[in-house]
Parts: C-alpha cells; sequence; structure tokens
C-alpha cells in the first residue's frame, strides 16, 4: 500500500512528466491504429473524396479530443477562467501558458497521424484520384468524360478488371503519392523547425515572465490537488462522525460483537481538530461556495 502511495504522489507531483508520458502514448498508439486499420477506398465517385479526407481527418479529431480529456489541466485552465473574480484576481497570462502547453501536448497525436497518412499515400491517393486531369495521362485519351471518372475513380483499387490491364493506373498512383510524401514530409519538416525556433528563441524574451507563468500555473494545479484532498479527509471524517453518531443508541450491542470504533477521548479530540468545526451540512456548502467564488488572495 506505501509503494502505491508513493507511486500515486509522485504522479501528482511530476503531472508535467506524466502528461509528456500519456503524449508519447497517445502518439505511439496512432501509428499502431494506422498500421492495424484495413484501409478499403470505395472506389465510387463522390465517395472517394469523403472516405479518403475522413479517414485522415476525423481520427486526428477523436486524438486531440482525447488528449485534451486526459489532460488533467485542460480542466483546471477552464475553472481558473471560468472563476468568479472574487477576492484573487486572475492572470491572464498565466491562463495563456496553461492553454498553450495543453494544446501543444493535445496536437502531438493528431500530427503523427496526419503525417503517417500523407506519407502513406493511400487517403490522398483515395480521396484526389478523381480530380486529377486525365490529360496528363494517355491511358484515359479514348475515353468518355463518364467513363473517365469511373475510371479514375477506381484508380485505388487495383484489383478492379477495368484497372488491372490501365497502363495509366500506375501513373496516377505515383504522381499522387509523390504529391502526398511531399506534403507529409513538408508538414513534419514545418513543425520540426517550428519545436527548434520556440527552443532556440525562448532565451530571447523575457525569462521572468515565463517563470512567473508557469509557476503560477503549476501552483493552480497543486493548489487544487490539495483542495480535493483536504475535501476527501473532511468527507471521510464528516461520514465517520455521522456514522458513529447514528449507532450511539447501539453502542453497547455494538461494543458486545467487537465492533472496534474509536471511542477514546483523544481519538475524539483529534476528530474535533481535523474538522475544524464543521460539523453541518450548511456549513459545509456555505464554504465550498466561499471558495469558489471568493477564493483567498494569495
Amino acid at each position: 500500500m506505501d509503494r502505491f502511495r508513493m507511486i500515486f504522489q509522485y504522479f501528482q507531483s511530476n503531472s508535467e512528466s506524466v502528461m509528456n508520458g500519456i503524449c508519447g502514448l497517445l502518439a505511439l498508439a496512432s501509428v499502431k491504429m494506422y498500421t492495424c486499420f484495413d484501409f478499403s477506398c470505395p472506389c465510387l465517385p463522390w465517395y472517394n473524396m469523403a472516405y479518403g479526407l475522413g479517414i485522415m481527418f476525423v481520427p486526428p479529431i477523436a486524438l486531440f479530443l482525447c488528449g485534451l480529456i486526459l489532460n488533467r489541466q485542460s480542466l483546471v485552465m477552464l475553472e481558473e477562467w471560468r472563476r468568479p473574480q472574487g477576492h484573487r484576481k486572475k492572470d491572464l497570462a498565466v491562463i495563456r501558458y496553461m492553454c498553450s502547453s495543453i494544446m501543444q501536448r493535445a496536437m502531438v497525436a493528431p500530427v503523427i497521424w496526419i503525417v503517417v497518412t500523407l506519407l502513406d499515400g493511400k487517403c490522398l491517393i483515395c480521396a484526389f484520384s478523381s480530380s486529377v486531369d486525365p490529360k496528363k495521362f494517355v491511358g484515359f485519351a479514348n475515353a468518355s468524360l463518364e467513363q473517365v471518372q469511373q475510371l479514375l475513380a477506381k484508380v485505388p483499387c487495383k484489383e478492379d478488371e477495368l484497372m488491372r490491364n490501365n497502363t495509366s493506373r500506375k501513373a496516377v498512383s505515383r504522381y499522387l503519392r509523390c504529391w502526398s510524401q511531399a506534403l507529409g514530409w513538408s508538414i513534419l519538416l514545418l513543425f520540426i523547425a517550428a519545436a527548434f525556433l520556440a527552443r532556440w528563441l525562448r532565451p530571447c524574451f523575457n525569462q521572468a515572465t515565463l517563470l512567473q507563468a508557469r509557476h503560477w500555473s503549476n501552483y493552480i494545479d497543486i493548489e487544487q490537488k490539495i483542495f480535493e484532498e483536504t475535501c476527501c479527509e473532511h468527507s471521510r471524517l464528516f461520514a465517520h462522525k455521522c456514522i458513529l453518531h447514528f449507532f450511539e443508541s447501539m453502542w453497547q450491542e455494538i461494543k458486545l460483537q467487537s465492533f472496534s470504533l474509536p471511542r477514546e477521548e483523544e481519538g475524539v479530540e483529534r476528530e474535533e481538530d481535523l474538522l475544524r468545526g464543521i460539523r453541518h451540512q450548511d456549513q459545509v456548502n456555505k464554504l465550498l461556495k466561499m471558495w469558489y467564488y471568493e477564493k483567498p488572495p494569495l
């Protein structure tokens, strides 16, 4: 039990490291999901684009939302942004820092999914095979416009009878795959360059402001955790007190049945100290309302 408590305390005190680990796991999961996904283009006009773009962008949206859900600071940031002013002013720089940190971590897995799909090329071939210019490929020269659309839509399906002997199918696939891979490498290079510039240009800005924002961001997170832990401890003692009061009339019977309930004076005094005089539901509700509306100044 002590070992689990130490691990839990480590996770609480190193939430930033834990969130980096979760983002890494989401990124690996996105790659694994794509490699295990059975991609099957419908090869029909007007459906190819919806299917290809859906596979390319719908899972990243889901991964982005998962990154926001798993990040504890997203809820802390929203609570800090929406809370009343009270006795403590709200620092917009801290909220911006928290929002930036949350978005950066949540965007890792979606970007990796999009880059992997572009480097693979199947999604873009499926989505835009019907949009290429047929005049660039000699295999479609003698076909009517409707036949050309049907043939282009079947480019991703190399097993189809119409495309099995068509010499231009591979040319269209190579053409779109080149564009897809070029776009994927460009996006990857863009994000690497942005990360490089953010890393090396950060010392050029005001470090004192950045340290202050990071410090108070960690403080808000830790303060919320400690408040929740204190509320849980008070709730446990409060429930214990209510149960003892409920069973006060049958104390002798419980004592005969060897129920070990702390009735020593020291235990009672200790409970009274930990309850800090808050022993009624109205008092608890008032305290929670005051904490939300009128947080004490720092």
